[in-house]
């Protein structure tokens, strides 16, 4: 641990003293250390303090949000700067390398203030998004639509609505009531079916105990149905005692009930209209390890005809690739979570990009593969990073035909 803290200190020390470079070619005054030191050294004060500090058995996530947020915003900025840097050392280094070899010019380039003044620029704006991303882009939720057809739908099921939410993560905001636009908007869709994919909560069962009676207050005609996440098993969690750790997955289907939603653990329901029938299939986390691999697709589908009409909710989207697919029941459409679009990236309609996609190549959206569809659903909150730059959270309404 000591000799991670101390190369960590070392690399960041580098960082200051390369990116104070561009600083002091944009700004001559000669208070111009003062300015950029004093509080540079404060902000790695807190951030050391806070780390040496840091309680991993905290339900709260607050102090934890904050640190790493102050990472982003006042470290990985300079990032920026420093390729800009970098770049300008490696042109310079060629133009002197030439110069002292074809000239008699033999004096090192100086720096260039507008290449030092775009850098500082680029890392200024790169912090007020997600300064942006942090106040607002967690509370910037759209609905999706996506026009479905599916084979085998039966005719009753035709213009049928259903809204999926995925990633919660209520221990990641500290005021429910800041999330009751979107709870709005999930029930102004008139879903006939509410379907939820999968971390509720970061840790512990009782982050979402002060969320119930928000969430309790959407509406489904058919119900609301909920799947279990890889968060929400808690091994990310800091227990005082085996049993305090086993009791917290039945606390946390307790807390959803008392919420309305119905857990599905490996089995599956069945929507029923005039006769006709409509699956709705729910499996525990199954994910590529170190995920847990608790899905159960064979259990769930048990007694479910193939030919039958079937929706799967299954958390982590790497489970279609490797199970769903090709499995014989013939599963129509997966509705998973988990990646959240690693909320940050770009997301436009024909153009979509995000880090995450080279962990999970189907990240975001509707997916086709063997005649079957997976949708990626963007995430409804935040973990880690407690904002969204470019991929904003995500209620998708699907509208079957």
């Amino acid at each position: 641990m000591q000799k991670t803290i101390i190369f960590l200190l070392a690399v960041f020390l580098i960082l200051e003293i390369y990116v104070y470079q561009a600083f002091k070619t944009v700004y001559t005054s000669q208070n111009g250390k003062l300015i950029y030191w004093i509080p540079t050294l404060l902000v790695y004060g807190f951030l050391f303090y806070s780390v040496f500090t840091f309680d991993r058995g905290s339900h709260k996530y607050l102090n934890f949000q904050v640190v790493f947020s102050v990472i982003l915003i006042f470290v990985l900025p300079k990032l920026l700067v420093a390729v800009f840097l970098l770049i300008e050392d490696m042109i310079r280094l060629l133009n002197f390398g030439y110069n002292y070899v074809a000239t008699e010019h033999h004096n090192y380039p100086s720096r260039r203030r507008f290449i030092s003044l775009v850098g500082l620029g680029s890392g200024a704006i790169l912090a007020g998004f997600v300064l942006d991303g942090i106040i607002f882009g967690k509370y910037r939720h759209r609905a999706r639509i996506v026009k479905l057809k599916l084979k085998n739908l039966p005719e009753s099921f035709k213009g049928y609505k259903i809204v999926q939410i995925s990633d919660v993560h209520s221990g990641s905001f500290q005021n429910p009531k800041n999330l009751q636009h979107a709870i709005d908007l999930i029930n102004e869709q008139n879903a006939d079916l509410v379907l939820f994919t999968g971390d509720m909560v970061n840790n512990y069962a009782d982050e979402f105990v002060p969320f119930i009676d928000l969430f309790s207050q959407i509406r489904g005609k058919d119900g609301k149905f909920a799947v279990l996440g890889n968060h929400d098993y808690g091994e990310y969690g800091v227990w005082k005692t085996i049993d305090e750790r086993k009791n917290n997955i039945p606390k946390l289907i307790e807390n959803e009930r008392k919420a309305g939603f119905e857990m599905l653990r490996n089995e599956h329901r069945i929507i029923e209209r005039n006769g006709e029938k409509l699956y709705v299939l729910g499996v525990e986390n199954w994910g590529i390890p170190p995920f847990p691999q608790f899905g159960d697709l064979d259990k769930a589908s048990a007694g479910v005809p193939a030919e039958a009409c079937k929706i799967l909710m299954s958390h982590d989207p790497s489970h279609f690739d490797a199970v769903v697919k090709n499995h014989p029941k013939n599963v129509q459409l997966t509705l998973s979570g988990h990646t959240h679009g690693m909320q940050f990236g770009i997301d436009l309609k024909n153009f979509k990009w995000s880090p995450v996609k080279y962990k999970y190549p189907k990240w975001a959206d509707l997916y086709e593969s063997e005649g079957k569809y997976l949708y990626v659903n963007r995430g409804f909150g935040v973990i880690g990073y407690p904002g969204r730059v470019g991929v904003l959270p995500e209620i998708t309404v699907f509208e079957l035909s």
